[in-house]
């Protein structure tokens, strides 16, 4: 055990607590809220730190690092439910993460929210969703896991939705509660499964836990078909609820509408926590995933793993492709997120924990920084989301625009300096060497073309060419009218129709993430690859000789890179366009591809029609059974006791009464006579006196004579 046992599961309570006491703050506290909320999270990004720090200490052993605190939750019949907690490295450097991005996020929303009248509500939703994602980070149990996995599906559905009073915002938040349950259904039941295998939920507990070579050489062994093992069975289960979590094919639906929300919300969701909860379900359970079909741990080639490669490798290149037809800013992101999601579950796949964990730890940064980026791009342009109705930012917000570019060549992976490229890499040099098959290595490489290119047609969309505002086109129209101002830009000296740098408070944050955008590759390396060393509790050995074994797939990804972020320019930077209502430069091209692509490959459409339309079928039959059977039933019982009724009554009269009436009567008879017998005069009683005596004195005589 090392020393931040004693308190690292404290993290998760600090933002909890700071969520509890704005909750009982009025709604309109923005100021306490808010300093509750940035003071628990910088907190808890502190004793990350010196929880990661601790892990260091018990670097080189195997179990050196792994600190586990167990407890009774409850007593059930003979047995107990425990739960616990658990430090080691993976969960460390999610800490360290999930509280730094958190913290980052916490402090760019004081400056986006500044004017909401809720901002104190908005506060205490953003603590509760991180101390959600902090325990799920450090949960050695599964049903610990699973409620804090629900306590952020309940956060995003009051975040996404938080602007309620906004229709697409709520039917957003709707949405992505139903989906995400839709992916929970199947953890649940995997979660079920694994505990009737094994017997715990307990992912280490002193050789008992489900993790632990016991539990798994059982659950590995154990057939449920002629070639389906129980771990295959469980890891499909649980692969499902990541699937929902982490918006895979064909779950995917929800995030892009989650962009409805106010954008520090979608830096939240699709950067630091929700969206890499299911990436990290599949990392912390591996073992289990890895042995689906009995196979040694880590060898990669487990049925699980393949599904999840296949899944990973065909979202990447799907989400990819719908980026390109997008012209939301936020809605390019979001796309885009759910293609590096893909990559994430290919790198987890072919590559192992290091390479999936890698991209999400990289990812995490550079995503923030431009969903953060967005945020201030929007707030600049008065709340203004269409790409086509902004350019020539740059001018204006030079801040936002350097951080930004930074966010978006680490994302399209820009070769040696950037960390997304060597992230990136990793996941393409392991689908390269991955023994089933070289497609997922194929629509890796055009995913990572595609990501370059919508990114340079983004950037050049939204900081290139000229502002085309409302501003901007009263200019032009001023222009071709023999009005144009001296100004060299006509538009900006009309300043951009007010756009602005954003606050400090703003681009500071940018400015930091953009440092760790860069900053983070250089643990990753081939020549270093600390990061894996540090997972796999080895040290780290510095081979510059490892570089020329990657070096051709590094070659093949720089190329495509540069291909891509070559035709977006080329499309895009040196044509800029003139007019929100000039068509896409690709849409002569593609024709109905590009109004496909615009539509989001009419997934939504195609759900509507068989999903949605099939439940609206099934309730109206319900409907109809209801009413027809059900409710016939009911009736029919009605009458059937109505006429029960009516009998028994019939029976009542006729009988129960008419008898208790008759009896009555004769007992009122012979009341009336014996009542004749008491009239009150002496005489007579005198009189009935003797008699008895006589007739009682018979009675003994007669008696003694027949005795």
């Amino acid at each position: 055990m090392i020393s931040t046992a004693s308190y690292f599961w404290m993290i998760p309570l600090l933002p909890l607590f700071a969520a509890g006491l704005s909750a009982v703050l009025p709604r309109t506290a923005r100021r306490a809220s808010a300093a509750l909320a940035i003071g628990s999270m910088g907190l808890a990004f502190v004793l990350s730190v010196s929880a990661f720090i601790g892990t260091l200490a018990g670097h080189g052993s195997e179990h050196g690092a792994r600190s586990v605190v167990n407890f009774d939750w409850f007593h059930l019949g003979t047995g107990v439910v425990r739960l616990g907690v658990l430090l080691d490295p993976l969960a460390a450097v999610m800490l360290v993460m999930v509280s730094f991005v958190g913290l980052l996020i916490f402090i760019f929303s004081v400056g986006y929210m500044e004017h909401d009248a809720n901002g104190g509500r908005f506060f205490c939703f953003l603590s509760l969703f991180a101390a959600a994602m902090l325990g799920l980070t450090i949960s050695n149990s599964l049903i610990l896991l699973f409620a804090c996995w629900e306590g952020m599906g309940v956060a995003s559905y009051l975040l996404i939705g938080f602007w309620f009073h906004k229709p697409a915002a709520a039917a957003a938040a709707k949405k992505a509660f139903v989906v995400t349950r839709i992916g929970d259904i199947g953890l649940f039941l995997g979660l079920l499964w694994l505990y009737g295998e094994a017997g715990s939920l307990l992912l280490f507990d002193a050789g008992r836990g489900c993790l632990e070579p016991g539990a798994l050489a059982l659950v590995t062994t154990t057939k449920v078909g002629s070639s389906l093992t129980a771990a295959a069975g469980i890891g499909l289960l649980l692969f499902v609820g990541a699937v929902g979590k982490s918006g895979q094919l064909p779950l995917h639906v929800w995030l892009p509408d989650a962009m409805e929300g106010p954008t520090p919300v979608s830096a939240l969701i699709h950067a630091a926590t929700m969206v890499a909860a299911g990436v990290f379900l599949v990392a912390r359970v591996f073992p289990l995933m890895a042995g689906g079909d009995g196979v040694t741990v880590g060898s990669g080639t487990s049925g699980v793993l393949q599904v999840i490669a296949w899944v990973g490798a065909s979202t990447a290149v799907f989400a990819a492709l719908i980026a390109v037809g997008q012209n939301d800013i936020k809605r390019i992101l979001a796309y885009s997120t759910v293609s590096q999601l893909g990559y994430m579950f290919l790198g987890l796949a072919t590559g192992g924990v290091a390479v999936g964990m890698f991209h999400l730890i990289t990812h995490a940064f550079f995503k923030a920084l431009l969903f953060l980026g967005s945020g201030s791009v929007i707030h600049g342009c008065h709340e203004e989301q269409d790409i086509r109705r902004m350019g020539g930012l740059r001018r204006w917000m030079p801040v936002t625009f350097a951080a930004y570019a930074v966010g978006m060549m680490a994302l399209a992976g820009v070769p040696l300096v950037f960390s997304g490229f060597w992230s990136k890499d990793e996941i393409l040099h392991s689908a390269w060497l991955w023994e089933p098959s070289r497609w997922p290595f194929v629509m890796g490489v055009l995913g990572a073309f595609l990501t370059a290119f919508y990114m340079t047609r983004q950037v050049a969309e939204v900081f290139f060419g000229e502002y085309r505002g409302a501003t901007g086109r009263v200019a032009h129209a001023a222009a071709d009218k023999g009005h144009r101002q001296k100004s060299h830009h006509p538009v900006q000296a009309a300043h951009g129709d007010g756009v602005h740098e954003s606050p400090w408070v703003m681009t500071g944050p940018l400015i930091l993430l953009g440092v760790f955008a860069v900053l983070l590759g250089v643990i990753g390396t081939p020549a270093w690859p600390w990061f894996e060393a540090y997972l796999g509790g080895h040290e780290a050995v510095f081979d510059l000789g490892r570089l020329s074994h990657a070096a051709p797939v590094m070659i093949v990804s720089a190329v495509v890179v540069a291909a891509g972020m070559g035709l977006g320019w080329m499309l895009y930077g040196k044509r800029p366009r003139t007019s929100p209502e000039s068509p896409d430069v690709l849409e002569p091209v593609l024709g109905g591809f590009h109004r496909a692509l615009a539509r989001r490959l009419y997934v939504d459409e195609l759900y509507d029609v068989t999903v949605v339309a099939g439940h609206r079928l099934l309730s109206r039959l319900a409907n109809w059974m209801d009413l027809l059977f059900i409710g016939g039933v009911v009736v029919l019982v009605g009458w059937v006791s109505n006429a029960a009724a009516y009998v028994m009554r019939w029976a009542d009269e006729l009988f129960v009464n008419a008898g208790f009436d008759a009896g009555c009567g004769t007992v009122g008879w012979l009341g009336r006579r014996v009542s004749k017998l008491q009239g009150g005069r002496a005489r007579g009683y005198l009189a009935g006196m003797a008699l008895g005596v006589v007739a009682l004195g018979a009675w003994v005589l007669w008696g003694m004579n027949v005795g």
